[in-house]
């Protein structure tokens, strides 16, 4: 019946098992992504905690995998993928049991420190599954099937993203605080846990690494002669490849994303004065248009390519921060979640594909690792400099700001990326 659901009687047999697994990691994302994860700011802005605060939460994860990705790039490249991922979002995973149980332990004021400390301790075996994800997924979906994966699990995130985000909104409504949070923190907890259940089963298409020993090593150059140069290390060579403009245009596009995310939650809760019922339609009302749009996405790629794809999606993105300033209440925040769904869709569906486009198929997780470490530089630029921005100019000058900065990296793709 499954496979009915997701059109794969056209899809080779020997394929299939993959294909389901990623769709039902991806659901169950969605049930962790539209509870804990949409929530987390909000829950964290109602505890009164600063702009700084909610930016730190964001910031934490970024400081350690700044440290780290290389390192996890290396690592993945001893292991067996699939076997290294299933492990790391398990540890990753149980982090966010902590979030459900802290208001039973601690006051007001010490969960937000203990929120930022958790987000800090389990961004370490995030790194590597953020390094190793998108090596697994091109491990495991040929190439020739990406746009089609790819789009069916964001429809999937969309659903199930878009049902958990109306019925989280609608317990913390009826639910009084802070135990309405503590529910909706663990329904994220179940969704992380079956998420990675599913990753379990995902297994590399091509043939298993050989032991490193019995690997046939590359000749010795200037960068590799020495294990201790540091060039080798670093994999630094990379830096002199074309993928070193896809690196720069990405970084672009994440600093002006994550500039406006600390914000957002801000101004929903102490401008627009949004309840959390309020915050869940809007969020529900964006991954529709997700949904919707995914549906297109493949016909999309397959007009203009992934690039095209990736740079006209970031540059409309900059209509959702400037759209947001411009709100008053719910009904203009419901209608810019609307929009700004359908342009997520594209942007969001094809940044992955257009980035693997440019990456040798023998040599993923170094540069994996190097795309990690240029989006937690911008996650950590942006988590902490959005907020400051916003204290200097104004939460409603800085969504304008941050507004024009995504076009431009929209633009900074179509032209060099």
């Amino acid at each position: 019946m499954l496979n009915r659901l997701f059109h794969q009687g056209a899809i080779p047999q020997e394929y299939q098992s993959n294909f389901m697994h990623l769709y039902l990691d991806i659901a169950w994302f969605g049930v962790l992504s539209g509870s804990t994860v949409n929530f987390l700011s909000i829950y964290a802005a109602r505890l009164s905690a600063t702009g700084l605060q909610i930016g730190l939460i964001g910031a934490m994860p970024a400081v350690v995998t700044l440290f780290l990705a290389i390192p996890s790039g290396r690592w993945l490249e001893k292991q067996r993928i699939s076997h290294a991922i299933f492990w790391t979002s398990v540890f990753y995973r149980i982090g966010f049991l902590g979030f459900a149980i802290l208001p039973w332990f601690f006051a007001e004021a010490t969960q937000i420190s203990l929120i930022i400390a958790l987000t800090f301790l389990m961004a370490i075996p995030l790194t590597p599954l953020g390094v190793g994800f998108n090596a697994l997924f091109a491990e495991a979906v040929p190439d020739e099937y990406r746009a089609h994966v790819a789009g069916t699990r964001n429809v999937m995130l969309a659903v199930t993203f878009m049902l958990t985000s109306l019925i989280s909104g609608y317990i913390l409504e009826k639910v009084t605080f802070p135990i309405g949070y503590q529910i909706v923190f663990g329904i994220g907890f179940l969704g992380a846990a079956m998420s990675s259940y599913h990753l379990y089963f995902v297994r590399s298409l091509t043939r298993p690494k050989e032991p490193l020993h019995t690997q046939s090593l590359p000749a010795p150059t200037a960068q590799t002669d020495s294990p201790r140069n540091i060039a080798s290390l670093l994999r630094l060579d990379i830096w002199k490849t074309p993928y070193r403009t896809v690196l720069l245009g990405l970084f672009g596009y994440h600093l002006a994303q994550y500039l406006a995310t600390p914000v957002f939650p801000i101004y929903n809760v102490r401008v627009l004065n949004l309840t959390d019922d309020q915050i869940g339609i809007g969020t529900a009302l964006f991954y529709l248009t997700v949904l919707i749009g995914s549906t297109q996405l493949r016909n999309i790629v397959h007009r203009i390519g992934n690039k095209l794809s990736t740079g006209w999606g970031v540059a409309g993105m900059a209509l959702y921060p400037i759209l947001i300033a411009y709100s008053h209440n719910a009904w203009h925040f419901y209608y810019v979640s609307i929009v700004g769904g359908f342009i997520w869709a594209l942007a969001g569906g094809a940044y992955a594909n257009y980035m693997l486009e440019h990456i040798p198929p023998n040599d993923r997780p170094p540069h994996l690792a190097w795309y990690n470490i240029i989006l937690n530089i911008a996650i950590l630029i942006g988590s902490l400099g959005g907020p400051a921005i916003a204290d200097q100019i104004g939460l409603f000058s800085a969504l304008i700001l941050f507004g024009i900065l995504r076009f431009f990296a929209g633009v900074a793709i179509l032209k060099w990326g």
